[in-house]
């Protein structure tokens, strides 16, 4: 079965300029264009912006997907299979966020005991295991195993008080980082202020400080795509705005 842009877009849930967009970028052409003019896609390209599809609500970046959908030894099966794989660990944490859930409402309507420890515990494990799986082949091949399992292990045996300590430092740190955009001064009094209350956020998860590690830290929200996406979602140049703070912060710009 063939079918034009609409068809196609109303079929996927997508918009027309999407599937435009996606064939300017290359990373879905349609099978042909008809004697009007209109794009028309096959079976091979609706399989394809499934997954796309997949990879998208993966919390992929498009370069990230068009390099691997486009590779010479891209296996449909196989990518499937890693999607599986993906869903499940994202499975478990929502079963074990919804336990924690059930076990709240139980505690309130007087039907159990639920400790100050068991409250928290399902939050930290699903930052641990998100965080593992969105970055921890990368941030193990620049902090070394050793450190992100010592750093994993600090997370989960955070106390109450400073699991609810570093989740308002998160927010203080993108409030003040968007503040500090706005004046446009990496080295800027807001700026500097926003870098150090990252860095106060950070002793909440890493062994040790130091300068060196920040700084690359900060490069690395700009060199990873899925790091700039973050940060750069409300205000596009804050990933590299932060970095420059940083940067200024640790003394590797003056």
């Amino acid at each position: 079965m063939e079918y034009t842009v609409q068809k196609l877009a109303s079929l996927a849930g997508v918009s027309t300029r999407t599937l435009r967009y996606y064939d300017e970028i290359g990373i879905l052409k349609p099978a042909r264009i008809n004697s009007s003019g209109y794009r028309i896609y096959g079976q091979e390209e609706v399989n394809r912006l499934q997954q796309i599809r997949f990879f998208r609500e993966l919390g992929l970046g498009l370069d990230s997907i068009k390099e691997i959908v486009t590779a010479p030894d891209f296996d449909s099966a196989i990518a499937l299979r890693e999607h599986r794989e993906k869903l499940l660990k994202k499975r478990e944490q929502l079963d074990l966020l919804i336990a924690n859930v059930d076990k709240t409402i139980a505690v309130s309507e007087g039907r159990m005991t639920m400790s100050n420890k068991e409250k928290f515990e399902g939050f930290k494990k699903m930052l641990v295991e998100d965080n593992e799986d969105k970055y921890g082949k990368e941030i193990r091949e620049k902090y070394g195993k050793d450190n992100i399992e010592a750093s994993n292990a600090k997370v989960m045996n955070m106390t109450q008080e400073q699991f609810e300590e570093v989740t308002t430092l998160a927010d203080q740190v993108h409030v003040t980082l968007a503040e500090a955009f706005k004046t446009g001064d990496p080295a800027g009094e807001l700026a500097q202020k926003a870098a150090d209350l990252h860095k106060q956020w950070l002793t909440y998860y890493w062994k040790e400080y130091n300068k060196e590690a920040h700084a690359g830290l900060a490069q690395m929200y700009v060199d990873d795509e899925r790091f700039t996406a973050y940060y750069d979602k409300e205000q596009p140049g804050t990933a590299e705005f932060l970095r420059d703070a940083i940067h200024f912060y640790t003394g590797q710009k003056k």
